[in-house]
């Protein structure tokens, strides 16, 4: 337990990890994969607690940024991967994500993410062809603003960009009380269930623009980086209304905009800096 304490406390330091202890939050976790037999991708598997009931269902890829965990876990699992149910694969994920994939093959990915990335990694498999679907501990925030609806507050790029593919879900949030060491912030469960993945550099640089002032209005966003008479004639033949805020246009419309602004060569007069 003393080894396993200075990992924790390690890690915690190095990489902003926090370990979940409840071993009923696992399990509902492990519930909530899709119903299929695809092999699992699994992010930051830390001391392996949710990793040793992943394997009992799934061929599972587990990749690690901590070698000190990583040993651990070799070493804990030294019978599943001599069996091929685990692999472990130290170092940087976004270093082993290819531009065929994470896997080779098609997989839904699970994972309890560091909050400070968890963002970029969900945006990645978002366009990742060969991941099914996401299924994340994150910060309760960010799982709102990936899972929201038009017309909710927290409806962003991120749920436009996880429409565009599929449909995002928050499954249930989770107390900081459930880890060691405790969080500073509430946790939630973000279920993304993809139908298809896009890698579209163009839309995401538009949604920026359209939601870089959240409390403006759509038209008045667009407007700083596209001919203002452009925009009001677009607005006109689209029938939007002129004073309709980010949050609640849908995402369709977001589509509409961009197709018609892109087949127009209606071009911005400046790029967003985000």
């Amino acid at each position: 337990m003393d080894k396993i304490k200075k990992l924790s406390e390690f890690a915690n330091k190095r990489f902003g990890q926090n370990f979940l202890k409840n071993d009923h939050i696992i399990k509902q976790i492990i519930q909530s994969i899709p119903n299929d037999s695809l092999a699992v991708a699994e992010i930051g598997p830390g001391l392996g607690d949710l990793t040793k009931e992943l394997i009992n269902v799934r061929n599972v890829t587990a990749f690690e940024v901590d070698k000190r965990l990583c040993e651990h876990l070799q070493t804990k699992f030294d019978e599943p991967i001599r069996q091929s149910l685990l692999k472990i694969k130290c170092g940087d994920v976004l270093k082993h994500w290819g531009s065929e994939g994470l896997l080779e093959e098609e997989y839904h990915l699970v994972a309890n993410l560091p909050y400070y990335i968890a963002t970029n990694i969900i945006l990645k498999a978002l366009k990742d062809k060969n991941c099914k679907s996401i299924l994340v501990m994150v910060q309760k925030e960010v799982a709102q603003k990936f899972s929201a609806q038009s017309g909710e507050k927290a409806f962003s790029s991120l749920a436009v960009l996880t429409q565009t593919v599929g449909y995002g879900e928050l499954l249930f949030v989770v107390g900081a009380e459930n880890f060691i060491p405790p969080p500073k912030v509430t946790s939630a469960i973000l279920l993304i269930r993809k139908k298809r993945s896009e890698d579209n550099k163009g839309f995401e640089e538009f949604l920026k623009i359209a939601f870089r002032q959240p409390r403006k209005k759509l038209s008045k966003n667009l407007s700083i980086y596209y001919p203002k008479d452009k925009i009001e004639a677009l607005f006109l033949q689209l029938e939007i209304k002129e004073n309709l805020r980010p949050h609640e246009a849908t995402t369709f419309i977001y589509h509409h905009l961009y197709n018609k602004l892109k087949k127009d060569n209606i071009n911005g007069r400046e790029k967003s800096r985000e």
